[in-house]
């Protein structure tokens, strides 16, 4: 949905769930994103997690969506994937699905289309998993393909007219838009968690 400026509304979801291994790869994915770049106000990052039917209204406003998330293609584990519009559905409800939270955004898809609010474009950047064992984080082979995950994203939104703004705009204009995890669940916390980043967030009383 176009915003009041006329300009699109782009939105990228990291999917998933980051206490079974590899299936918080999406999440992970959108996280560098959010940490690492700036991004115009018309891009919103959001942790989507398995939020399911919840996510319903960042699909209406989408006017392209991005997509990140562990999907099984049946290739080699580490594997990315890109997939564009009308194969996304069927990747993330039927064979593709690793998990009920695909089903769940898939039927997200299916209201929106009902509703004709689906976006003009979606792209899906998916990770074939290594390892979706509970209670632990990303396989070294997921984390080895994070850098790329990271890369293809910022050069599909760059396509889309959307590039960061890195060294263009203040370093904490996207922790001021929301939609993101507590700093305590980052990567780097979440693997060592009695490093400092297990005060993270905390603040002195």
């Amino acid at each position: 949905m176009l915003n009041s400026a006329g300009a699109e509304q782009i939105i990228v979801l990291g999917l998933g769930n980051i206490l079974y291994g590899d299936e918080g790869f999406g999440v992970r994915a959108a996280e560098r994103l959010h940490t690492r770049h700036v991004f115009p106000p018309t891009v919103e990052i959001v942790d989507a997690g398995t939020l399911g039917h919840m996510l319903l209204p960042f699909v209406e406003r989408a006017d392209r969506l991005l997509i990140l998330d562990a999907v099984d293609f049946a290739l080699t584990p580490g594997t990315l994937v890109v997939r564009d519009d009308e194969g996304i559905p069927a990747w993330l409800g039927g064979t593709g699905k690793i998990s009920p939270h695909q089903n769940s955004f898939s039927e997200i898809l299916a209201l929106a289309d009902l509703k004709d609010c689906l976006p003009r474009q979606i792209r899906l950047i998916g990770l074939q998993p290594f390892s979706l064992d509970y209670g632990t984080s990303l396989s070294e082979t997921a984390l080895a393909r994070l850098d790329e995950a990271e890369r293809l994203a910022l050069c599909q939104l760059t396509l889309w007219g959307v590039p960061p703004l890195d060294g263009n705009a203040p370093p904490d204009r996207n922790e001021t838009r929301g939609g993101f995890q507590s700093p305590a669940l980052a990567l780097e916390c979440f693997m060592a968690p009695r490093s400092p980043c297990s005060n993270a967030g905390r603040h002195s009383g």
